[in-house]
C-alpha cells in the first residue's frame, strides 16, 4: 500500500516515513505543496498524510483542490493549530483524519491503518478471503491457518489486492503500492512478484484482466493448482 507523506520537517517527516516503512507501507515524501502535486498526480496513492503547515502554500488549499476535483483518497491531517475551529475547518475541507502535533508514531501508524479499513469497507483489520487470512498488525498472511512467508513487496502486493476486492487493479498501481516513485523497476517486476504470490498462495487467488490489470479471483476457486 503506497503513503503520500507531505511534510516540511525534516525530523518529523523522516520519523514517520520510517514507522510507516516498518510498518510495511511504500512511502514517497514531498517537502512543499509545489512538489505534492506533482506527486499526486503521478501516483496512485492509498492514503495521504498531510502537514498542514507547508512553506509554499496551506495544506488546506491542497486538500480542497483534490476533493473539488473529486479524488476521495483517505487523508489523514497534521497539524499543530489545536483550536476546536481549526479541526473543524480541515474536516470540512474534506480530511478524514486529524492528528495534533506532538503525537505518538505508533497512534499515526493505527489511524492510517483505519483509514485504510474505512477505505476498504472493513471494521476490522484482519483481512479473510477465502482460505487466505491477512493480518496487518503482525504482517503475517496464512493459508488455511498455516502460515506463509512473503518477501515484503509480496505482502504489499497481495495487501493492494486484498484491498481493492473484486475491483480491477492495473500496472501501474501495483508499482505506485509496491515501489513509489523508486527509479530503474525493471519491466517484468510485477509479473514476478504476481508469480511468487501465485506460487506460494494458489493459482486462483489473482487473476489476470487482459488488458487492463489484475482482480482477486473468487474465494472459493483459490485452492486450485498452484503456480510450479
Amino acid at each position: 500500500m503506497h503513503i503520500l507523506l507531505i511534510e516540511d520537517d525534516t525530523l518529523v517527516g523522516g520519523g514517520i516515513r520510517t514507522g510507516l516503512e516498518v510498518a510495511g507501507y511504500t512511502v514517497d515524501w514531498a517537502t512543499t505543496g509545489e512538489d505534492a502535486r506533482l506527486a499526486f498526480q503521478a501516483l496512485a496513492s492509498d492514503a495521504v498524510v498531510l502537514d498542514l503547515g507547508l512553506p509554499d502554500e496551506d495544506g488546506l488549499m491542497l486538500l480542497r483542490d483534490w476533493r473539488a476535483a473529486g479524488n476521495d483518497v483517505p487523508v489523514l491531517v497534521l497539524t499543530a493549530r489545536d483550536a476546536v475551529t481549526d479541526r473543524v475547518t480541515g474536516l470540512t475541507a474534506g480530511a478524514d483524519d486529524y492528528l495534533l502535533k506532538p503525537f505518538d508514531l505508533d497512534e499515526l501508524t493505527a489511524r492510517v491503518q483505519a483509514l485504510l479499513r474505512r477505505s476498504g469497507g472493513r471494521a476490522g483489520p484482519v483481512i479473510h478471503h477465502g482460505p487466505i487470512t491477512l493480518d496487518p498488525n503482525n504482517r503475517a498472511v496464512y493459508r488455511h491457518d498455516h502460515e506463509i512467508e512473503l518477501t515484503r513487496r509480496e505482502f504489499a502486493l497481495l495487501s493492494k489486492m486484498l484491498h481493492a476486492r473484486r475491483g480491477i487493479v492495473s500496472v501501474e498501481q501495483l508499482k505506485d503500492s509496491l515501489y513509489g516513485l523508486e527509479a530503474e523497476i525493471e519491466s517484468n517486476a510485477i509479473n514476478v512478484h504476481i508469480h511468487n504470490v501465485r506460487r506460494k498462495l494458489g493459482h486462483g487467488l489473482i487473476r489476470t484482466v487482459r488488458g487492463l490489470g489484475y482482480r482477486l479471483g473468487d474465494a472459493d476457486q483459490i485452492d486450485g493448482e498452484r503456480d510450479t
